[in-house]
């Protein structure tokens, strides 16, 4: 969704017939200079500006019906629209245009919108947590465990290595150190990747790296 842009949309440009059900093709001939501000990507895709939205319902409404048709002239597929959580009241005229969730964050919620006939091919949001365990050993090649407060093996009485999700935008080796300190108060020093595994964990997917730490 991110990658390099190459221009920037036009505005006022002349519009093809509509092929919206709610709209009428006289209406939409009378809609000029109203095309959404935004940028075209690397896919043949749009991502509509956001920082330009109108406020008013009735009005974004006529610009992104407006938009799409253009759009939908040029050839383009997958429509990107951002909604800051200021602009909720905006999220029922997208929807009425077509428009799906793609994914949520406290302050926004991100639109996506496939015009072409064929399969959606616009990326899916992220849904992979990645696990760190760290084998922790000292110059005496003592091996670090621990044991846990809370989770699955509370009270069985289990040895374990640290482990810990990796936290947005952390790198492997930086969660390896960050949770052996959290745990156990020891500081350490990332050495290599020892392996990596997968597994489903219920509706969530999770990928665990081991990692070998020195004190």
């Amino acid at each position: 969704m991110d990658g390099d842009t190459s221009k920037d949309l036009s505005t006022g440009v002349a519009l093809p017939p509509p092929d919206d059900e709610f709209v009428s093709e006289k209406e939409l001939e009378s809609w000029t200079n109203t095309i959404l501000p935004g940028q075209y990507d690397s896919y043949e895709g749009v991502i509509i500006d956001h920082r330009s939205l109108p406020s008013d319902a009735s009005v974004f409404k006529k610009y992104l019906i407006a938009s799409i048709a253009q759009w939908k002239k040029e050839r383009k597929h997958g429509i990107w629209l951002k909604l800051p959580i200021e602009n909720v009241k905006l999220v029922e005229a997208a929807v009425a245009a077509g428009f799906g969730y793609h994914h949520a964050e406290p302050a926004y919620l991100m639109l996506t919108l496939w015009l072409p006939d064929g399969p959606c091919t616009l990326p899916p949001n992220a849904s992979h947590q990645v696990g760190v365990g760290a084998f922790v050993l000292n110059d005496k090649n003592e091996i670090l465990a621990v044991q846990e407060k809370n989770g699955p093996l509370k009270g069985t009485g289990v040895w374990k290595m640290p482990t810990g999700l990796t936290n947005q935008g952390e790198d492997i080796f930086d969660g390896a150190i960050r949770e052996v300190k959290e745990e156990t108060g020891v500081d350490a020093r990332f050495v290599e990747v020892v392996g990596f595994s997968g597994c489903h964990c219920q509706s969530s997917k999770r990928s665990r790296s081991s990692t070998r730490v020195q004190r």
